[in-house]
């Protein structure tokens, strides 16, 4: 403990630093992200867990997160993956949740239909979005990210923490469960 205070004490003050702080650099690139990129990852979330609050609340959490974070990541050049990363598994989170209040309650949340999202959605997107909310997690999220966001598959590797192989065969098995769902239902 004695020598862990001496080292604090005796390390060298940093150089002054110019230009602005770090932390005002760091809010201002968040800020930036929030405005230019908020509504993309909203409609991820949405897509991926089925109500636009909860969307939301997952994305705020995700830049809150970065926020926090700032000072501790290294790849700034690399904050929109992340980003992506963080709404996914803050998507994940929200479903074990949900899976665990089912299990205490006996009753699965489904998503409801607002007015505003009945408007935005017309009948057949409507078919097609509960289709995809059927399928597995892993499936959903590899098409939705593949699909809605147009990523690439080393993109959707990265954000799900998976394998380029893997991210084909998800989104191939994904595809072909859509397309026996959807031509059942006509």
């Amino acid at each position: 403990m004695r020598f862990a205070l001496q080292r604090a004490v005796e390390k060298p003050a940093p150089p002054p630093q110019e230009g602005p702080p770090a932390a005002a650099v760091g809010e201002a690139v968040v800020a930036e992200l929030f405005v230019t990129q908020r509504l993309g990852l909203v409609r991820l979330a949405f897509l991926l867990v089925g109500d636009q609050e909860t969307a939301e609340d997952v994305v705020q959490d995700a830049f809150a997160a970065l926020h926090r974070r700032w000072s501790r990541l290294t790849g700034h050049d690399r904050l929109l993956p992340y980003l992506r990363a963080s709404v996914v598994n803050g998507c994940r989170m929200v479903h074990r949740r949900r899976a665990i209040m089912g299990r205490f309650t006996g009753e699965r949340q489904t998503p409801f239909w607002s007015a505003e999202a009945a408007v935005l959605l017309g009948e057949t997107r409507r078919e097609v979005f509960r289709a995809v909310r059927a399928l597995p997690r892993r499936q959903r999220e590899a098409v939705v990210l593949r699909y809605y966001l147009d990523l690439s598959e080393a993109e959707i590797a990265e954000a799900m923490g998976i394998s380029c192989g893997t991210v084909k065969s998800t989104v191939s098995r994904a595809l072909k469960t859509l397309t026996v769902k959807l031509e059942a239902d006509r």
